[in-house]
């Protein structure tokens, strides 16, 4: 029987407690975004610049796969982690297991996608056919394939959920290593296995999300003590489910509007410099992502923090927690910052970039990172706001930076017809998203009268 002890998240100091939970996540999320790269970079040497815009092209829907994945895990961590913190065991365990039902309800949405919606969805961005032909094969094997993803995760936030974020790291790292050893296996034909090309990428990373979601529930039922998982809470509990979605929906429309902006980015940039600008734009994200995915995993170990503390009714650490993990992600952003503005030249090495990409694409990664630092802290705010169920205010600010701001930006400033003022949109988006974040957590701040 679960006990009543409590819960380090409860006890321990502020900033011993937010590295501990972060810092496993952090490592582990710098593997996906490794292994994110390592499969543009193998890509690029087989396909070279179509390669590079194909992953572009197929981003948008897998990045409304993830969207979907993680808002969902965030809706369970939050709701888990209060849960846990009021004391009550029962109601936790079902909301692991309502987090498995709709794991499962998610991966059959993007099954469909996947059989009658890649085709569409690609031809809508691109009319160059080598381009087209390897987006819709990578992206049909993604979507068709993806119940590994959605188990992974749902995996993953349990364990963070419930503070044991090493679990969580050695879950996603099985993940990214499998991914990273099948990648050059199966697109160039090693070892035995038949050469798969473009579509070898797409077999190698749902592969290694199969076997993060099978080392995630291994993790839940062996060593995760603070919840059982029970398969007579699989029959689907429409109030914890709707209690889930009510968290959860905001953070997926928030996350998913990046997929609206990517494919709207991808339209705009489409006729500039025979598509390069979808090349350079699709190659910033994957190196993005060692910037932000830190930032994404201290976040990721702050929510059921502030969770489990508002439920426990326990203000200062709640207030401490914001303040230190805003310092991090300032930090991490500054880092970032620093590389694109000093070796954007050798980023794109990475990636075969030849004299015409090298163009685009220098001016293009330090103009975009000017607004790493703004970002980093709208993103932690974000994340109060998730965790303290006023997940409405983070859509709202992804809403008015991406579609309100963002895209309409770079719609105007690609009329010029020069590409370089296009990255300019970013910054401005991000300066503007700061105020509207600053004013919501304000409103967040005042209302923890406890």
């Amino acid at each position: 029987m679960t006990t009543a002890k409590e819960n380090k998240m409860g006890t321990w100091p502020e900033n011993k407690l937010l590295l501990s939970m972060s810092v496993p996540i952090m490592i582990s999320m710098l593997v996906q975004a490794l292994y994110n790269v390592v499969d543009t970079y193998f890509v690029s040497l087989y396909a070279q610049t179509d390669g590079n815009a194909a992953l572009g092209l197929a981003f948008p829907v897998q990045n409304l796969m993830i969207a979907v994945a993680v808002g969902s895990g965030v809706g369970v961590n939050a709701l888990l982690s209060r849960s846990l913190g009021e004391k009550n065991f029962e109601k936790a365990n079902k909301i692991a297991m309502q987090g498995v039902v709709l794991a499962f309800a998610c991966y059959l949405l993007f099954l469909v996608v996947g059989l009658v919606g890649t085709a569409p969805i690609i031809h809508a961005q691109s009319t160059q056919q080598a381009v087209v032909d390897y987006a819709i094969q990578y992206l049909r094997i993604c979507c068709v394939l993806s119940f590994g993803v959605f188990m992974q995760v749902i995996m993953e936030r349990l364990l963070q959920a419930t503070g044991r974020t090493v679990l969580s790291m050695v879950t996603q790292g099985a993940g990214a290593i499998t991914n990273i050893i099948l990648d050059p296996i199966m697109i160039f034909g090693l070892l035995g296995c038949p050469e798969l090309g473009v579509a070898g990428a797409a077999y190698a990373t749902v592969i290694g999300q199969m076997v993060a979601g099978l080392v995630g529930l291994l993790c839940n039922l062996l060593w995760n003590k603070d919840i059982i998982l029970r398969l007579k809470n699989l029959i689907p509990d429409v109030r914890l489910l709707g209690q889930i979605l009510f968290i959860g929906v905001p953070s997926i429309i928030m996350s998913s509007i990046g997929s609206v902006m990517t494919f709207s980015m991808n339209k705009i940039l489409e006729p500039f410099v025979n598509g390069i600008g979808v090349a350079v734009f699709g190659v910033y994200f994957k190196l993005q992502s060692f910037v932000f995915m830190p930032v994404f995993g201290l976040n990721n170990g702050m929510v059921p923090i502030i969770a489990y503390n508002l439920g426990a009714k326990k203000r200062s650490r709640i207030i401490k927690t914001i303040k230190l993990s805003a310092i991090y992600a300032s930090s991490i952003m500054a880092v970032g910052l620093l590389l694109f503005q000093a070796l954007p030249q050798v980023l794109l090495g990475f990636f075969q970039a030849d004299e015409a990409t090298l163009q685009v694409g220098v001016p293009a990664f330090r103009i975009i990172s000017l607004c790493f630092v703004f970002a980093g802290v709208s993103i932690v705010i974000s994340s109060v706001c998730q965790a303290v169920g006023k997940s409405i205010y983070s859509m709202l600010v992804s809403i008015g930076r991406q579609l309100v701001v963002l895209v309409p930006a770079a719609f105007l400033l690609s009329l010029t017809g020069n590409v370089d003022r296009i990255w300019w949109a970013f910054p401005i988006a991000e300066v503007l998203s700061l105020f509207l974040c600053l004013l919501f957590l304000r409103q967040v701040l005042r209302k923890l009268d406890f």
